[in-house]
């Protein structure tokens, strides 16, 4: 197994967003702004869905990979870094998630 992380991922994609959009896909999402590259992660969402619940392993790998990718970008645009979202996910590990949900106010 690689020792490739998210936080590679991130440092790629920090990058590649500073470089010419005629040269890289990720320069051409950011510059296309928050609702290209939030549309653009939606269909990979879907595609990752489809791909579940067709049981279609290969697939669902490189279409998590896609997700995975496209969610970095908004990220990116944002300025969200993604220890925030770690950050996150260890606040809401503090119990479970029937609990948070019972926890949450009634609207």
């Amino acid at each position: 197994m690689s020792a490739f992380s998210l936080a590679d991922l991130e440092k790629i994609v920090a990058q590649r967003a500073a470089a010419s959009p005629e040269e890289s896909w990720t320069a051409k999402l950011v510059a296309g702004g928050q609702h290209k590259a939030a549309k653009k992660f939606g269909e990979e969402a879907v595609e990752a869905v489809i791909a579940a619940i067709s049981d279609d392993r290969k697939n669902l790998t490189d279409e998590a990979a896609d997700v995975i990718f496209h969610l970095m970008v908004v990220l990116k645009i944002a300025d969200i870094p993604f220890a925030d979202v770690l950050a996150e996910l260890e606040r809401r590990t503090a119990q479970s998630g029937i609990a948070e949900k019972a926890a949450r106010p009634v609207s």
